[in-house]
């Protein structure tokens, strides 16, 4: 049973993660999408390593420990954070979290695909419904005047390379605490978005506006910062079922909340995408109910 406390906090991460969609967008008004992944990664990082130091955790990889961090942080942060910020730069922010959201279905065709794992009706249900979805909003890029098809695809690579850094992080024997693992993650990852940004992109001019530095603010402590120490807490402790229920929850509060940040109203299309990408997610993560026989 879960408590009340429990509760308030997965709703206040539901919110946090989906809110950041469109607190994206507004930032890439201003400043360029892999300055402001460098920028924000860093400073959650940087959050993240006092905040969990504070309380006594070992915060240093040692040996081979850190072979770990690099493997599972190439295609978990790295890939993920960068490519999935084109993708919004490109798109309007709810249909990108539609989009970025279809990650637990790829990482159960991954496993059906390349790992053994059996082909039951729900996945193949998952997957027809995953690609109507994507239909649906690629059909609608291609019909817009100013469509950008080309972020449908920044999308959904940067979706399956969070499905295979999360099977390579179900297979990894990890001795460090995961909170280390992490923190390091986006340390080295802000390193290299830092260094990827220096050579494709032009130089930030660093004079923002406060809803700007707001929203940077907001990357840095909450997205990266309170969201990942609530999320870290609720995984330990929660069954799938009910985690699957806020990742089912952030896009659509994405998509809403977009209306209200950067102005972006959804279309039909948004909508009936939405539908289909939660009964996915449903489909792959949800238990089934078991059915008692009469007694």
């Amino acid at each position: 049973m879960i408590s009340r406390r429990q509760l308030l906090a997965l709703v206040a991460l539901t919110l946090m993660w989906g809110i950041n969609w469109p607190m994206m967008k507004l930032s890439l008004r201003e400043l360029s999408p892999l300055y402001f992944r460098a920028l924000t990664m860093t400073g959650g990082a940087l959050w993240l390593y006092g905040f969990y130091r504070v309380r006594g955790l070992r915060m240093l990889p040692q040996g081979p420990e850190w072979r770990s961090v690099i493997q599972l942080g190439a295609p978990n942060m790295l890939g993920w954070h960068a490519i999935s910020i084109l993708g919004v730069k490109e798109l309007a922010s709810g249909r990108a979290a539609i989009l970025g959201f279809t990650m637990p279905i790829w990482t159960v065709l991954i496993s059906v695909l390349f790992l053994g794992e059996k082909l039951t009706r729900r996945v193949a249900f998952a997957a027809a419904a995953v690609a109507v979805a994507i239909a649906l909003l690629i059909s609608h890029e291609f019909t817009a005047l100013a469509g950008r098809p080309l972020g449908i695809v920044w999308m959904e690579l940067g979706a399956v390379l969070w499905a295979v850094g999360t099977l390579m992080m179900r297979r990894a024997r990890l001795m460090m605490p995961v909170e280390t693992l992490t923190v390091w993650m986006m340390i080295l990852s802000s390193i290299c978005l830092w260094a990827i940004a220096l050579v494709s992109e032009p130089w930030p001019v660093w004079q923002f506006s406060a809803v700007m530095w707001a929203s940077l603010a907001y990357g840095a402590l909450i997205n990266y910062g309170f969201a990942q120490i609530i999320w870290a807490s609720l995984a330990r402790n929660l069954p799938p079922s009910t985690s699957a229920m806020s990742i089912m929850a952030i896009p659509l509060v994405g998509t809403l909340s977009a209306t209200f940040i950067v102005g972006e109203w959804p279309n039909w299309q948004d909508f009936v995408a939405i539908v289909f990408v939660l009964a996915a997610i449903a489909a792959v993560l949800l238990p089934a109910r078991s059915l008692r026989k009469p007694s």
